[in-house]
């Protein structure tokens, strides 16, 4: 027998089509937040589930890829508190300082903007990746991160000048 609502599942299926096509967005965002591509992975597989969990939340209409990249995001903070309290107990448990990651150097422009991304603090950073490199309106940004619209302006405004300073070798914001 067939689904009690045609509707809704035709819906279902338009959705879960459109997502597959933001996977190449889903995953540069985690790859942004996370650093390595498995992390990246992981991030947006659990985002998936989360969001097909999710599904019948979904307002139909309204933009897919901002309410997947609020999963993502929230996600992506549930695990680093749980990771934070994970060290936390580990510490506890035993006297041991954490072994910081080999840094590798980088080549190219595009390495280059890479490494001063993520000289930037998580707020602002997070804020130029979702306006500038995933091309979401400012109003889009602000819902993701739960901010006011002006508060994510100023965020990209600031990452933009911290990242004009760091280039220009003066690693002072041109502006406040």
């Amino acid at each position: 027998m067939h689904a009690s609502n045609p509707s809704a599942t035709s819906s279902r299926e338009t959705v879960c089509r459109e997502l597959t096509v933001l996977l190449p967005d889903l995953r540069g965002y985690a790859r942004f937040l996370v650093r390595d591509r498995a992390g990246a992975d992981d991030l947006v597989q659990d985002t998936l589930v989360k969001a097909l969990a999710a599904l019948s939340q979904f307002q139909p209409g309204s933009n897919l890829k901002a309410w997947l990249f609020v999963i993502l995001r929230n996600t992506f903070y549930e695990q680093g508190r749980r990771a934070r309290r994970e060290r936390a107990a580990l510490h506890q448990r035993f006297d041991g300082e954490e072994a910081e990651a080999p840094r590798q150097v980088s080549r190219g422009d595009v390495a280059d903007l890479q490494r001063l991304l993520w000289t930037l603090p998580p707020l602002l950073r997070e804020a130029i990746i979702l306006v500038g490199a995933q091309e979401l309106s400012y109003e889009e940004a602000a819902r993701i991160c739960t901010v006011p619209v002006g508060t994510m302006k100023a965020r990209v405004s600031r990452a933009r000048a911290r990242l004009a300073g760091s280039m220009s070798g003066t690693d002072e914001p041109s502006e406040r």
